[in-house]
């Protein structure tokens, strides 16, 4: 198992009432869980939201102690379908993915989940992936909470603030018998901080309790005339209840009210951010102790009218500090204050930016803003931020002409296992044409950028396949080229992608970047994995996979490092005239990954005095012409350029930087793409023999005498000069 380990943090779990635990953000997420007497786990990994699966899987052993049951979902679908357990039995679910596309993947199984609501509470953790450290398409979950009526949860940064709102998630869920929505976002999942701990609490009633006693009732199953009734519950009694208790409870915080005659209305987790600026302003302090009225929406789903209208009533004006669009916040806000008759001026969109992350930034300049045309006494700071780009003050003043720097594009890890692919492709069509390629989600999707420029369109994890299927046309002599990696794989890449291909008999190329695991989202195993694992089940070849469901032409490529192979396997799999969908299964371990396991290894036997060899590679400065092929077909972030050592030539040469793991694709690419012999290979041989260190020996001895001749004779010219 590759990813990251919590084995020592999850220990901090087994704390009980009344200790202060000092954690990061996800570890105070799943002790709140514990808390709570939450029955059952699941959930599929991705950014910001990943390491929570990590956190659960390594404790297994206390999740078993108190008879929660956990597992890794296939996909975000999956993990929703598993809140049905409480859909009848008063068992506590939780299930976590990224947002918006794990929740697009889960809408089918969230839609029905709200329309026939829940007995026990579920709460849905969205890691929300938007803004500036985003990873996807840029969209805000609210929509969704809107259009299925599940409630939505946006609690302070503050770990204590985040704890209850867990526990207070499964109550309100209880309370209104409707999903809750806890969204995280990135800053919060990596925040670190501290909370009181309580004890842990065993689910009242365990799943294996509930399968033993199975509960049926026929009206909570979603079909007509049930469905008809489940919209009336949801607006007659859900919704009133969810408020009600979101106010006898105060889920949403008001801060120095009364302390002036406008104010600020705030998502809750834009808090931490909305007080920085206030304070570069002069308006709070880092203890947030503000002098502007602030109304903190820890829910921002549904908006309680009666607390909106109580803060706003006696203010001239307030501004609505909402990230991203559509403004939904805004537009709500001002149908409740005009249907109330409050003449309070709303403001929002007009002074923040209408789209895009919330940062410092962009809140302290609107902020500023609003408060100079309404409060301008309270404004006693003028942070350096406020001032034009352009002006040399700024802090956001360019250094240097923005045409002198070049963007570096993101790109695949030093020694990337996927590099190799794409090079033996960008040398397969140099004999085949160019092709259209359907690229999907992961670590493979960087090779959209320079060098590879490959991949037109990507649609969704495990997609590829199923992107490509419109252009595999039987009357086109160019198949199109399809990528997947083998998490998407297994998400639903099987049966959406390599399942459509077969059953319509699409003529495409499906390539699955096998490395191993989910590299992307943290290194997590999947059902190819090779690693043996004590809780699932893994060692499944892909190739057996789609062999399974009706492919007839399929090769694995054991070593994708073996560029010629790698090339070859194209090329036959472009040019086989053999009809129906040809797969090629491109293995090889994940470099970050294998580099995670194998340097402890080789760093404990280098401290045990055993013999150890690194291979390096390098680039001779004599032989390099300096056209640079070998760096625009690899692309490695350790081969670059370098000021050439011959004064006669200006052109820079390649060279190999020391962060090279010795995968040896620089080389293996110069030779299939029959290019210059440059590249040379050496062993870094720790703790050496003394075998190794009389080849060494010998070895200088036979260089020194084969280059005395080349010597003299470039002495002579240095005379003639």
């Amino acid at each position: 198992m590759a990813e990251r380990s919590f084995v020592a943090e999850v220990e901090k779990l087994r704390h009980g009432a009344g200790t202060t635990l000092q954690v990061e953000g996800i570890l105070a997420v799943t002790k709140a869980l514990l808390q709570s007497g939450v029955a059952y786990v699941g959930g599929y990994q991705g950014a910001p939201i990943s390491h929570l699966m990590d956190v659960l899987g390594d404790a297994h052993e206390i999740l078993d102690e108190l008879g929660v049951h956990f597992e890794n979902s296939a996909s975000e679908a999956t993990a929703a379908a598993m809140l049905a357990a409480s859909v009848h039995q008063p068992l506590r679910g939780a299930v976590t993915f990224k947002s918006p596309v794990g929740t697009n993947v889960a809408s089918d199984a969230l839609a029905n989940l709200s329309s026939g609501g829940v007995t026990g509470g579920t709460l849905v953790i969205l890691g929300e992936d938007y803004g500036e450290g985003s990873s996807i398409m840029q969209e805000r979950s609210h929509a969704f909470a809107m259009k299925s009526q599940m409630w939505l949860l946006d609690p302070r940064p503050d770990l204590t603030a985040i704890v209850d709102a867990v526990e207070a998630g499964f109550e309100l869920s209880e309370a209104s018998n409707t999903p809750v929505f806890l969204e995280l976002r990135l800053r919060s999942c990596h925040l670190h901080g501290s909370f009181v701990a309580k004890d842990n609490r065993r689910p009242p009633l365990t799943v294996a309790e509930a399968a033993g006693n199975p509960v049926r009732a026929v009206d909570r199953i979603v079909l007509p005339p049930a469905s008809f009734l489940h919209e009336r519950e949801k607006l007659e009694h859900r919704w009133p209840a969810a408020v009600r208790y979101i106010t006898e409870h105060g889920l949403n915080e008001v801060f120095g009210n009364g302390l002036a005659d406008v104010g600020i209305v705030v998502q809750g987790g834009l808090y931490n951010t909305l007080n920085r600026s206030l304070e570069l302003l002069g308006c709070s302090d880092p203890f947030g102790r503000t002098r502007i009225p602030l109304y903190v929406m820890n829910v921002t789903y549904p908006v309680a009218d009666q607390e909106i209208i109580d803060f706003c009533r006696d203010k001239r004006a307030v501004l609505m500090v909402e990230e991203g669009q559509p403004d939904y916040l805004e537009q709500n806000l001002h149908a409740i204050l005009r249907r109330a008759e409050v003449p309070t001026t709303l403001h929002g969109k007009d002074f923040l930016p209408a789209g895009g992350e919330y940062t410092s930034l962009a809140v302290t300049r609107g902020l500023h803003a609003f408060l100079r045309r309404y409060l301008a006494d309270a404004v006693t700071a003028e942070p350096a931020l406020l001032l034009a780009d352009d002006d040399p003050r700024s802090p956001f003043a360019t250094p240097v002409a923005e045409h002198s720097v070049r963007a570096r594009p993101p790109g695949l890890c030093t020694g990337c296992p996927e590099r190799p692919i794409f090079s033996g492709l960008k040398l397969a069509e140099r004999e085949t044409g160019k092709h259209h390629v359907s690229a999907d989600i992961g670590c493979h999707l960087f090779a959209i950028n320079a060098p590879f420029d490959l991949g037109a369109t990507t649609m969704g994890y495990g997609l590829g396949s199923a992107g490509a299927a419109a252009l595999s046309s039987a009357e086109s002599d160019r198949r199109t080229i399809a990528m997947m990696g083998d998490g998407g794989f297994w998400h639903n890449g099987l049966t959406s992608g390599v399942g459509n291909a077969v059953f319509n008999k699409n003529d495409q190329l499906l390539v699955v970047v096998d490395n191993g695991y989910a590299a992307a989202t943290g290194g997590q195993d999947v059902a190819s994995s090779q690693a043996a694992s004590p809780t699932r089940s893994t060692r499944h070849p892909i190739e057996k996979a789609v062999r399974g469901v009706g492919v007839e032409w399929a090769r694995t490529v054991d070593d994708t490092y073996d560029v010629a192979a790698v090339k070859d396997a194209f090329v036959e799999a472009l040019t086989d005239t053999e009809a129906g969908p040809k797969v090629l299964v491109m293995q090889s371990e994940c470099q970050l990954n294998r580099q995670r396991r194998v340097k402890p290894e080789r760093a404990k036997a280098v401290r045990d005095g055993k013999r150890v060899v690194r291979e390096r590679f390098g680039v001779d400065p004599e032989t390099c012409t300096g056209d640079h092929a070998c760096i625009r077909i690899s692309g490695c972030p350790s081969l670059t350029i370098a000021d050439n050592p011959d004064p006669m030539r200006t052109d820079p040469i390649a060279t190999v930087l020391d962060s090279c793991v010795g995968c040896g694709v620089c080389g293996a690419n110069a030779h299939a793409a029959v290019l210059c012999p440059s590249f040379y290979r050496t062993d870094v041989v720790h703790n050496p023999t003394r075998w190794d260190r009389f080849l060494a020996k010998a070895r200088a001895w036979w260089i020194r005498v084969a280059g005395r001749g080349i010597e003299r004779r470039a002495a002579r010219f240095e005379v003639v000069a």
